[in-house]
């Protein structure tokens, strides 16, 4: 299998993971306070990576001031303020509907890089922002549909605010200039994300009866921690860093068709047609992301012979 097969498969793999998180988020949420699970969570996921980590690499991996303050500031954004939102979030919406927002990433992450570091989308680029905003409008309609949760509008907006921190984490990648491996930096992400619950989590485990927690809560954890902060970093980190934009950017379409699909198997959810035209929204939005994407690498290239 090339290189690159790999990576694309390591990107998709990654993308159907944070898709079902969503659907295990709100039934997990529903049985366990946010903070203690969000603790629980990246306690999990650092048991496992940092002896991995060690073992695989020889050695702790040490870092700059200056990388553990960018670290702090991703962990703060992609593992902190987006967990708390999300997961807020989805006691409020559908976890459908809340896949399909949380979708949004690319083109909120192309939004915000126009604002903060310049760089002007081009039409596809505007196109796919343009697709991806309808798509959420159609999710706030308040009619015409199946409506699952107390307030699906407001839940929504917080699942978009967890986007926009998501756009952060990852725009602040770029200020990361030593090479950190994919295990490394999932164990980092990990480590400072539970630091950042640490205090409400274990405040919150004190009035917990931990001997009558569902043991389905407890497996959705444990997937949590494992499966959806540990091997989704690491995939993500491993494939994002292997192909260019325009690949990433339609390997992102897996996710809200899995948040679908995991909605209905996991939550007995019911695929209305608002969340139907809600993805493909967000889906041609991806593609056009992707296309843009696309063509400035390729006029990159040609640039530099």
């Amino acid at each position: 299998m090339s290189s690159r097969i790999k990576a694309v498969a390591s990107l998709i793999a990654a993308m159907v993971l944070v898709g079902s998180s969503v659907a295990v988020g709100r039934s997990m949420t529903a049985a366990l306070p946010l903070s203690f699970a969000s603790l629980a969570r990246f306690v999990l996921a650092s048991l496992v990576l940092v002896p991995l980590v060690v073992v695989v690499e020889g050695r702790f991996p040490r870092v700059s001031r200056r990388t553990f303050y960018a670290l702090l500031a991703q962990a703060a954004c992609g593992s902190f303020a987006f967990t708390a939102c999300l997961l807020s979030g989805l006691k409020l919406t559908g976890a459908a509907s809340a896949g399909v927002t949380a979708a949004a990433t690319p083109a909120v992450v192309t939004l915000l890089g126009a604002i903060c570091f310049k760089e002007i989308p081009g039409r596809l680029a505007l196109a796919g922002i343009g697709c991806v905003t309808a798509g959420l409008a159609v999710l706030g309609l308040a009619s015409g549909g199946p409506v699952i949760g107390p307030a699906p509008f407001w839940g929504n907006a917080l699942v978009l605010l967890a986007v926009c921190f998501e756009a952060v984490f990852l725009l602040l990648r770029r200020t990361v200039r030593e090479p950190l491996s994919p295990l490394a930096a999932a164990m980092w992400v990990s480590l400072l994300g539970g630091l950042f619950f640490l205090v409400p989590g274990v405040c919150e485990a004190l009035t917990l009866d931990l001997g009558h927690i569902p043991p389905r809560a407890v497996g959705e954890v444990v997937y949590y921690g494992l499966g959806v902060t540990a091997a989704a970093y690491m995939f993500w980190f491993y494939g994002v860093v292997r192909v260019d934009a325009a690949t990433a950017g339609v390997a992102c379409g897996v996710m809200p068709v899995a948040a679908l699909a995991c909605a209905a198997l996991w939550c007995g959810e019911t695929i209305g047609w608002r969340e139907m035209a809600g993805c493909a929204g967000v889906l041609a939005g991806i593609l056009c992301l992707a296309g843009g994407a696309r063509k400035k690498n390729g006029a990159v290239r040609d640039s530099h012979p």
